[in-house]
């Protein structure tokens, strides 16, 4: 083969060739992060229904669930407030109905349903620590036995607060 042939052949090789056979590198580090901050969130609160009655005449129990998320580690305290029934406190709720007639009801922190549920941090709260993944609490309700008001729909709106 003569000399220019070869010279051309093997320039076409190199120019062929793949670019990390002439390449440098250099590598330099970067960091990653994120921080995580102290949080918590309601994630569901279901209805407690205590279904229908002609007469309350004996105690009619329901149960509800609150499922809460917090971050891993953060202290926090869920309560239940009063309601919205005109005069009601945490330990004598009130559903309100038709010409303002009223049905009073309790809820509780224990399947005994002798621990009330309030809003007061440090009396009344359920208290615990966050996981990071959710927790599931449930609310058990009573309607003690009383005169039965009219007949009709009766409700409150109870709200829940989480405290972290």
């Amino acid at each position: 083969m003569p000399r220019s042939s070869l010279f051309y052949v093997l320039s076409s090789l190199l120019i062929f060739a793949p670019q990390s056979v002439f390449a440098q590198t250099a590598t330099s580090p970067f960091t990653v992060q994120m921080t995580i901050t102290a949080d918590c969130q309601i994630t569901s609160a279901g209805n407690l229904s205590f279904g229908s009655a002609g007469l309350i005449s004996s105690n009619r129990d329901a149960t509800s669930t609150l499922t809460v998320q917090c971050t891993n580690g953060t202290a926090y305290n869920l309560g239940l407030n009063e309601g919205a029934g005109t005069g009601a406190t945490v330990t004598s709720r009130l559903m309100t109905g038709p010409a303002s007639a009223t049905i009073g009801y309790a809820l509780y922190r224990d399947t005994a349903r002798s621990t009330v549920w309030g809003n007061t941090v440090g009396t009344n709260t359920v208290s615990a620590s966050g996981t990071g993944s959710t927790q599931t609490y449930t609310v058990y309700g009573r309607v003690a036995s009383q005169t039965t008001p009219a007949a009709g729909a009766y409700t409150d709106t109870v709200t829940v607060t989480v405290t972290y």
